[in-house]
């Protein structure tokens, strides 16, 4: 008998459905069962292993690599900030990237379909794609404003180099005017960003505004490119995947090479990895690495989950995760070199200590920081073009499996309507939405989503995701699943990670994250109408409320009049959950059933069976 429990009893496997057909994979092609049934729709593959890992890159390494990354670790301790962030890699980071790709790759199931493991668990996969959703939203208007700085670059003078003549107290970012600045000065490079291409007020008190034209096209211009991206679903953005991967290495690289040769530079990649020892001690740096973390490798919106989904079942997965996950890292701190070593240039330039050119964080870092010293150097226009074309290139490769995200959610719930068409409404409603942010005030509201519709919520759906996975369907039920695709045995690392050390720090995370909530400043000193924490509080509540919702209306649904039996049912795996070819079902099933048997011949006691479950035990005969 199947059983509910901690995660450590493994259940019965999975019986093969009867009526099961054996189906080949087209992109495409319309099934004629019920789209709301438990089967998934036949899907796309990719067109080798080398897309799928070039589509990881691209979604992982992000627009966050480049300018949360560096300050982050700047404000949290410098080099010894490396510390807790590796460690956090991999106590939390690379087991959920491979949890994920595992999942995926196994069932050939979206995000919320795969929850046919745990059927009560459901909602996590709503939340997550709810997650995806409003991080997109607002994630493709900054991809405008990069856009529109790429454009503004080829201009024979940089405009946010010189004042306007209606700025007051500007100190132009160009070195060749020489102003002495003032306690109020402000330069050209903030003031360009802020009164020409935001136009920004201060506050929200007036209401948002109109839409700002130049950056409305720009918007449309993102929107348009990452359409054609994954107008054909993998077909189109597998291809694509190639330049969104390799083309930012190419110019980092050119970048980081440029700006070694620049006087000051090594004193602000000094500043960059000088270790502040005593940061370790403090917990906020850890959270503040956990957060990085998430945002960095994009683990917790689906994203990945979907991009394996179209793998063969027999690709090396763990080999694939390794790699991004360790890659990923050496691009932050590559990207934290060159941008360092370039704010060390201009602090030179100056002749100021390097943290008093560092700026902001976010937008404020990309939008004016950086442009600041760009403007600064010996061949601006040429820094500048390279530079923002990176981060054109970088946001549309994540925006990319954001959106591929959300569509294939919707094609697997709607398998009749084709992908192109998918795509258009998607993108055209994330047009309509993402109009919000190109406003004058819409950097307001960009980071209210944000701060509540990003962190937290990709937080909780973390924690439900290893809740549901390893203590319901079973921590030994997944490594057995890893070991037929795969034919490798879980190491005692990835047991103890998954069983034990991972869901034990998100959940210590999430409380600390809740216990030291306080209420969002824009820029640090601006705060929000009442109004707005409540939308923001909205946001968060409405993505949690996926998790108890669905495990409600599970539960009334199998309810049997003995709730012992009801949680059972609701919670045990479905009859379709499993993987999708017939031959790999029926070894599959045969696999699980032999598995079990040689478990009951021991016959255990349940201190030795947890301790069995976390060592591998099991499967070592």
């Amino acid at each position: 008998m199947s059983q509910v429990n901690g995660g450590f009893i493994a259940e019965e496997p999975t019986k093969l459905p009867p009526d099961e057909k054996n189906t080949s994979i087209s992109d495409d092609v319309v099934k004629k069962d019920d789209p709301e049934s438990d089967n998934p729709p036949e899907r796309a593959v990719w067109g080798n292993q080398i897309e799928f890992l070039m589509s990881c890159i691209a979604t992982s390494v992000g627009l966050g690599n480049v300018w949360r990354f560096p300050f982050v670790a700047y404000q949290n301790g410098g080099g010894a900030f490396l510390v807790p962030y590796i460690i956090v890699l991999f106590l939390i980071g690379k087991p959920m990237y491979y949890l994920e790709c595992v999942i995926g790759q196994f069932s050939t199931r979206n995000s919320v379909k795969v929850w046919a493991l745990a059927p009560a668990m459901k909602g996590t996969g709503y939340a997550q794609a709810l997650t995806c959703g409003y991080i997109l939203s607002y994630y493709v208007s900054i991809i405008a404003l990069c856009l529109y700085y790429f454009a503004m670059s080829f201009q024979s003078t940089l405009p946010w180099a010189v004042c306007d003549p209606s700025w007051e107290d500007c100190v132009p970012s160009d070195p060749n005017h020489n102003i002495t600045p003032t306690e109020n000065s402000t330069s050209s490079a903030e003031l360009f960003f802020l009164k020409t291409v935001l136009r920004q007020s201060d506050g929200l008190e007036g209401g948002l505004g109109l839409p700002i034209w130049d950056l409305t096209l720009c918007l449309f211009a993102s929107w348009l490119i990452i359409f054609l991206i994954v107008a054909r679903g993998v077909k189109s953005s597998g291809k694509a995947a190639y330049f969104l991967a390799l083309f930012p290495y190419v110019v980092m690289i050119i970048l980081l090479i440029s700006t070694a040769i620049l006087e000051g530079a090594g004193n602000g990649i000094l500043f960059f990895l000088t270790p502040q020892w005593e940061k370790i001690l403090e917990l906020d740096v850890w959270y503040a690495a956990v957060t990085q973390l998430f945002f960095s490798l994009s683990v917790c919106t689906g994203a990945l989950v979907m991009f394996s989904s179209y793998n063969g079942f027999r690709q090396n997965i763990y080999r694939d995760a390794m790699i991004v996950t360790t890659l990923d890292t050496f691009t932050s701190l590559l990207s934290g070199i060159t941008i360092f070593g370039i704010l060390g240039s201009l602090a030179h330039e100056l002749n100021q200590e390097v943290a008093d050119v560092v700026g902001s964080a976010g937008t404020g870092l990309a939008f004016i920081s950086y442009p600041d010293a760009i403007a600064k150097t010996f061949m601006p226009q040429l820094y500048s073009v390279l530079f923002f074309l990176m981060m054109a290139v970088l946001g549309v490769g994540s925006g990319v499996a954001l959106l591929s995200t959300i569509n294939t959610v919707l094609m697997d719930a709607f398998p009749r309507i084709r992908t192109v068409f998918m795509s258009a409404i998607c993108c055209t409603a994330g047009f309509a939405i993402g109009l919000i942010y190109v406003t004058p005030e819409g950097q307001f509201i960009l980071e209210l989503v944000d701060y509540y519709g990003g962190t937290f919520l990709a937080l909780f759906c973390a924690i439900a995701e290893i809740i549901g996975i390893f203590w319901i369907y079973g921590l030994e039920n997944i490594c057995l699943d890893i070991e037929f695709m795969l034919g490798i045995k879980t190491s005692f690392y990835w047991r103890c990670c998954w069983g034990f050390i991972t869901p034990a720090l998100m959940i210590v995370v999430f409380v600390y994250a809740l216990a030291s909530y306080e209420a969002l400043l824009f820029g640090g000193y601006y705060t929000y109408p009442d109004a707005g924490y409540v939308a923001g509080y909205l946001m968060l509540i409405v993505g949690i409320a996926f998790v108890p919702l669905f495990i409600g209306v599970t539960m009334y649904k199998n309810r049997t009049g003995n709730c012992k039996e009801t949680v059972k049912k609701s919670f045990r795996s479905k009859e379709s959950w499993g993987p999708r070819q017939r031959e790999h079902r029926e070894e599959w099933v045969l696999f699980k059933t032999n598995a079990k048997a040689d478990r009951l011949m021991r016959n255990p006691s349940i201190i030795r069976h947890i301790w069995n479950i976390l060592t591998g035990g099991y499967r070592r005969g």
